[in-house]
């Protein structure tokens, strides 16, 4: 059952509840052409006139989407015991995680995601840091190179990137990209697969955009993997392009972090990635032969537990979801909190007003400076209530945090692609990395503390706005299922 889509309504007054109830149901009732279109909780495009949706497109969404959501769940079947090749982590982490352990039972037995040991881990903030230390793993690859990102943009980053990725596919390596059609659709050219085949790299876009409203539209592969030889493995906020390493100046100081896995971890990665590739291209392979020790075994030594896992809208599992509010539910000292975005729903609201009020330290950094003002304004609109109940809230002042990260109690923590927000908890692809036990928590940690440094604190007083802004962040709200 790996991965997931659902809703919650709330019972904020004159807010987005029951615009979210409608959104959620609207998959499994009629289109406005009086024909039933299952699809995905969020998506808008059942509730638009039958002038702008007819018969047909309604049907074609049905269909199409059905067609996923079968293709998907056979090919995670057919790979399900892929993920144990390199042994698992499971009874050794019940001995050793304690009261955490109900978090790791979920991953592995519901949602699919084994948890490993034999792995080290090492955390990079911001970008450029992390591609100082990416560019040698992928000149020392000898068999494959993985690659999955929302964005890709020529310039520095990709450049230096792609020049490794033409030497080591005239080498022989395997080199294989996805990247989000609209996630790149203003930043590279049309025909930019077919260019990088001429370089014996291949390429597929990931929901190819078309010139109609469908809602097929909505969900998009915010992932961002790269997978050397199974054996080292990247996840993270970074996508590829140069503001992510603060080459150039977009929003300010770009504050972003990523985490590189080396050992069994690592082949995780490398599964999700074979997955997506298998649904897309419709290509059969033996994942087997993608597996780095089947001659020798994986020799990596590292301190604690690492447990990897995706997010997908084409099921019922809401794993990003679950993995933040089981963080907050088990708090008892502190949780500290990265993110773009805050936009969520009464149940994340609920679990880090909780949280703050049995007395753990509940810290959340977004962005000072922004990079849509729509998605800001609805963010700060959320500071009021979650300051009141003693969440701590902070903004980044020398510019955008990109960052998605929880770190908690110095014994837990995560590193991956969701915001807190209805689109990535709800609608997109996403991954991320589970951290039990790990010196890098230490490190995620401390980079939290010394971002504090650089950003202003929002007080109560600060929440207080006129009756008009007030009133208009009350109405973004009702739209934030949509951002």
């Amino acid at each position: 059952m790996r991965c997931a889509l659902s809703l919650h309504g709330g019972n904020h007054l004159f807010s987005y509840s029951s615009l979210l109830r409608t959104l959620s149901e609207a998959g499994h009732r009629q289109c406005s052409s009086g024909h039933k279109a299952k699809t995905n909780s969020g998506s808008f495009a059942q509730l638009l006139p039958k002038h702008k949706i007819g018969k047909s497109q309604c049907e074609q969404d049905a269909h199409l989407i059905n067609r996923n959501n079968k293709k998907v769940r056979t090919v995670e079947a057919e790979n399900a015991a892929q993920f144990a090749l390199p042994g698992t982590g499971y009874d050794a982490a019940r001995e050793c995680v304690g009261e955490l352990f109900p978090q790791v039972r979920y991953l592995q037995d519901t949602a699919g995601f084994p948890i490993y040991d034999h792995t080290s881990v090492h955390y990079f903030s911001p970008g450029e840091r992390l591609l100082e230390a990416l560019l040698p793993a992928l000149e020392q690859a000898e068999h494959y190179i993985f690659l999955e990102f929302f964005i890709v943009q020529e310039g520095r980053m990709w450049d230096s990137i792609l020049s490794i990725l033409k030497e080591k596919a005239s080498q022989g390596v395997k080199v294989r990209l996805i990247y989000d059609d609209i996630g790149c659709f203003f930043l590279l050219p049309q025909n930019y697969p077919q260019q990088l085949r001429e370089f014996g790299i291949e390429c597929v876009l990931f929901n190819p955009f078309r010139p109609f409203l469908t809602a097929k539209q909505n969900n998009r592969d915010q992932r961002k993997i790269i997978s050397i030889d199974g054996k080292v493995a990247y996840t993270g906020g970074i996508n590829l392009a140069d503001e992510y390493i603060n080459a150039i100046e977009k929003h300010g100081h770009w504050k972003d972090a990523g985490i590189l896995v080396e050992g069994k971890a690592a082949w995780s990665f490398t599964i999700m990635f074979l997955e997506m590739w298998q649904i897309y291209t419709g290509q059969q392979e033996d994942i087997q032969t993608y597996y780095p020790w089947s001659e020798q075994p994986c020799t990596v030594s590292g301190k604690g537990f690492v447990q990897p896992y995706a997010d997908s809208p084409l099921d019922t599992e809401n794993v990003g979801e679950h993995v933040y509010l089981q963080i907050l539910n088990q708090a008892q000292d502190y949780v500290y909190i990265n993110t773009p975005y805050l936009i969520v729903d009464d149940s994340m609201v609920s679990a880090l007003t909780l949280a703050a009020k049995r007395g753990v330290d509940v810290r959340i950094i977004t962005p000072y400076r922004w990079d849509k003002w729509a998605i800001h304004m609805t963010t700060r609109s959320y500071y009021r209530d979650l300051v009141r109940a003693g969440v701590r809230i902070y903004e980044y002042e020398k510019g955008f945090i990109h960052a998605k990260t929880f770190v908690c109690d110095d014994r837990v923590a995560t590193v991956g692609t969701t915001n807190l927000d209805f689109r990535s908890l709800y609608l997109h692809f996403e991954c991320g990395a589970l951290l039990f036990g790990s010196p890098a928590i230490r490190d995620i940690k401390e980079d939290f503390l010394t971002t504090l440094q650089t950003c202003r604190p929002i007080l109560e007083e600060s929440c207080r706005s006129n009756f008009l802004v007030h009133l208009f962040q009350d109405i973004l709200r009702l739209f934030a299922p949509l951002m």
